[in-house]
Formats: C-alpha cells, sequence, structure tokens
C-alpha cells in the first residue's frame, strides 16, 4: 500500500503546465528520489504534493486521504513536512527556537522529538543557543530538517539538500538522511547530485520536461545505460 500516490498530475505556475501527467508512489519506509535535467519539473512535482502549485488534473493521495491542492498548512497537520532548497531557516532564531518553530502545530509534549533532532544532530546540540544564521551551510541544513521532523512526520519531501555544500558535507547529509529514514520516516527527495541519491534510495524516477521518463530501483537506474549516460556521466 502506497503512503503517497501522485497518479497523471498536471499543473504548474499561473496559466502555464509545467507537468503533463507526472505519476510517483511513496511507499512507507522508502527512500524515493527524483532526478532528471534542470527544467525538467523535479521541484514543481514536489511542491504540487505540498500545496504550493496549482493541479489542473490528476490525483494526490496520501494514507488513503485525496490532498489535491490542498494548502501547505493542512498538507502539514495531515503529516507531511516539506523542506526547500533555500529560505528554509530562521537565520536570526537560534537553533532551538528554530526546532521549536517546527512544532507551532502541536499542543502537546514535543521534548521527545527534540531529543530525537539532537542524537541525530549532535552538532546542533552543542550549538543549540547559537543564531541559526552563524552556522555553516551544512548546519543550518540540519536545523531544516530537524525542524521538519519535529512533527514527528511519515513523509518528508527533501527539495535539493545537498545543494551548494561541499563535498564532505555531502557525504554526511546523505548519511543523515539515511539515519531519519531509520527511524521509519519515508522521504521524496529531488536531488541532481543522482549517482550518490540512488546508492541511498530504494527507488528512483527520472523526469525529462514535466513528463515521467524512468522509474526503477536505485541500483536498477544506476545499472540502466541510458541514466547513466544522461545523469551520471556514462
Amino acid at each position: 500500500m502506497a503512503l503517497l500516490n501522485v497518479d497523471q498530475i498536471r499543473g504548474g505556475y499561473g496559466d502555464v503546465d509545467i507537468l503533463h501527467g507526472v505519476s510517483l508512489t511513496v511507499a512507507s519506509g522508502e527512500i524515493v528520489v527524483i532526478i532528471g535535467p534542470n527544467g525538467a519539473g523535479k521541484s514543481t512535482a514536489m511542491k504540487a504534493v505540498f500545496g504550493l502549485v496549482t493541479v489542473r488534473d490528476g490525483r494526490i493521495v496520501y494514507k488513503d486521504q485525496a490532498i489535491t491542492n490542498l494548502r501547505p498548512d493542512q498538507v502539514v497537520r495531515a503529516g507531511v513536512c516539506y523542506v526547500p532548497q533555500e529560505h528554509n531557516v530562521f537565520p536570526s532564531l537560534t537553533v532551538e527556537e528554530n526546532l521549536e518553530m517546527g512544532a507551532f502545530i502541536r499542543n502537546d509534549d514535543y521534548s521527545r522529538e527534540m531529543r530525537t533532532v539532537y542524537e541525530l544532530f549532535p552538532a546542533l546540540y552543542e550549538k543549540r543557543k547559537q543564531a541559526v544564521g552563524a552556522l555553516s551551510g551544512g548546519q543550518r541544513q540540519m536545523v531544516a530538517m530537524g525542524r521538519a521532523m519535529m512533527l514527528d512526520p511519515a513523509l518528508i519531501l527533501l527539495d535539493e539538500p545537498t545543494a551548494g555544500l561541499a563535498p564532505g558535507i555531502v557525504d554526511q547529509m546523505f548519511e543523515n538522511i539515511k539515519k531519519i529514514n531509520g527511524l521509519g520516516v519515508s522521504i521524496l527527495m529531488v536531488e541532481q547530485n543522482a549517482q550518490q541519491a540512488l546508492e541511498l534510495a530504494h527507488r528512483g524516477y527520472v523526469l525529462t520536461t514535466g513528463r515521467n521518463r524512468h522509474s526503477d530501483t536505485g541500483p536498477n537506474l544506476l545499472a540502466d545505460r541510458e541514466v547513466r549516460e544522461m545523469f551520471l556521466g556514462g
């Protein structure tokens, strides 16, 4: 049974369609990666799930509930969190305040989730009283992902989580994603670092011009000749 099912969605910004019948699924416990060239509609597909893009046709179902064109706050309350590529932290607030902002819709005790975030990212515990704007790019990304974890979500959407990070930090970020998934959180991720993303993923989708081009397991996509030539440097 799919946790998330995106079925033949068409939509975009204003009157312009970026997506032309995109379909994908995420099962409980999976890491699913979307790759493809610039302008393929990868981030647009993810934003459509989160209610940031108008879907004119097709259907998005999460946990057997239709969430097509719901507002982002409604999608969050359903159990889906989104970490955008940019502007994903409050730089003037401390690490701890950023994490508390992640629990803004909760009216119960979230101390367990706070402990989980600090266990996942020990560096954040050491800097919990520091302003996030003073942290490194990798640490800010940890804050963004940690804030998403504060809602104890079943599904996290990650848009280019390694963008702009140094190679060594990229490796650490993929390891962090693996740890989050190990806690039972499903992940749908858009990522330009296709090789490492597919090595991590249970399954992947290749989009081109707003359409599905390939879909298979991570290992099978890595072995696919066309995928390797187009996106993995041969």
